[in-house]
């Protein structure tokens, strides 16, 4: 077990990867970052190899582990050699910490962890501290030139929770259908919520719990650049010394981009 004492909190913080563009031309340099933070606004995580189990980017030519300076911020530079579909994945050493019982309780309503909730309140332990081990399953799609018909939007990474597109996004216009798995540990999990929004409408929010084949569609009314999270939590046995619970974060970024503006009309959008 590895627990990281410099890593960021939970405290239901959001976690994900934000490329400086998610369409970028061949040839071009691209600075990635590691975001913790709400709301698609926060602080951005350095390089730091003793804090991930992968880093590294997936694309036509193969997976590749991100190398890199320890304190290096953007932790990463994408280098867009080929067109297509790039794939960057974030699966991060397990960490410890312990909330207040009125902020974990909170953070367990915002997150959808009924479950959880009702387990504590059974129990008669609602005003007991939460004790939990957590750990970053982050993802991003980047479309290099054009992607339409490439391979690799449903690329699985082998993370604990992973968001996975059954629809290259990159092809879908706002107002489009999103289909996307949850699994866990390799298989399709029921009944966790999954949450959508975008950076420049982070209130506005789609929500949806995925059904018995562990899928959730989503309908993305707005272009900009899209944020999915979920987050799953299991039981700890009563034989670990540290924690009571343990969670898994997943969450996936990509661009949607606006309509082609019509002749003599404004652009709409990102």
């Amino acid at each position: 077990m590895c627990l990281l004492a410099g890593a960021a909190p939970a405290a239901a913080h959001d976690f994900w990867i934000e490329p400086a563009e998610f369409r970028p031309a061949v040839g071009a340099s691209v600075p990635v970052v590691l975001r913790i933070g709400e709301d698609f606004t926060g602080t951005s995580q350095p390089f730091v190899p003793e804090w991930f189990v992968d880093f590294s980017v997936s694309g036509p030519a193969g997976r590749t582990p991100v190398a890199g300076f320890v304190g290096d911020d953007p932790a990463a530079v994408l280098v867009a050699r080929t067109p297509g579909l790039h794939l960057i994945g974030y699966h991060s050493q397990r960490s410890y910490v312990s909330l207040a019982a009125g902020r974990f309780n909170a953070y367990l309503e915002a997150e959808g962890l009924d479950a959880v909730s009702e387990t504590r309140r059974g129990r008669g332990e609602s005003a007991a501290n939460g004790r939990e081990l957590y750990s970053r399953c982050a993802k991003s799609l980047v479309s290099v030139a054009s992607s339409v018909g490439s391979p690799g939007f449903d690329r699985v990474l082998g993370y604990p929770l992973e968001l996975i597109p059954r629809t290259n996004p990159y092809e879908l216009a706002p107002g489009g259908s999103l289909p996307l798995a949850l699994n866990y540990q390799g298989k399709p999990i029921a009944g966790v919520l999954v949450v959508a929004f975008t950076a420049e409408q982070p209130a506005q929010r789609l929500r949806a719990r995925t059904d018995a084949r562990g899928e959730v569609r989503l309908q993305l009314d707005r272009p900009g650049r899209w944020l999915v999270k979920a987050v799953h939590m299991i039981e700890l046995p009563d034989s670990s010394p540290i924690a009571d619970w343990e969670s898994f974060w997943a969450s996936l970024t990509f661009q949607l981009s606006a309509p082609a503006a019509q002749p003599g009309r404004a652009p709409a959008g990102p």
